[in-house]
C-alpha cells in the first residue's frame, strides 16, 4: 500500500477553507500523510482531560489543537501571498518543485 501525498507539509503556511475555522490561516504543526490530515497552529482547538502524572500532577483538561482533513486547507504563496493551488514542475537542476498557479514561482 503506498502511502499518498499531500499538497502541504509541516511548515507551510495555510487558510482554512472549510469548517468551523473558515477564513483563518496558520501554520502547518504536523502533517499525517497515512490519514490525510495536518494540525495547524490555533485552529480546530480540542479540550483534552488529563489524568495526573509525575510531569502533572494537577492533572485538569488542556486546550490543544485537533487534526483536520488535508481537504479543507489551501496553500498560501510566499510571493503573491494568497491562497493558491500548487503544480509540480522540474527544475534545471533535475529537482521536483511545487510551483504557485497563480504566479507561477517556486513555493518553498
Amino acid at each position: 500500500m503506498t502511502i499518498p501525498k499531500l499538497h502541504v507539509k509541516q511548515g507551510d503556511m495555510v487558510k482554512i477553507i472549510a469548517g468551523n475555522d473558515k477564513g483563518k490561516s496558520g501554520e502547518v504543526l504536523k502533517a499525517f500523510p497515512k490519514d490525510n490530515r495536518v494540525v495547524v497552529e490555533g485552529i480546530n482547538i480540542i479540550k483534552k482531560h488529563e489524568r495526573p502524572t509525575q510531569d502533572m500532577p494537577q492533572g485538569g483538561i488542556i486546550e490543544k489543537e485537533g487534526t483536520i482533513n488535508s481537504a479543507n486547507v489551501m496553500l498560501i504563496c510566499n510571493h503573491c501571498e494568497q491562497p493558491t493551488r500548487t503544480g509540480k514542475k522540474v527544475l534545471d537542476s533535475g529537482e521536483k518543485a511545487r510551483v504557485c498557479k497563480k504566479c507561477g514561482e517556486v513555493v518553498e
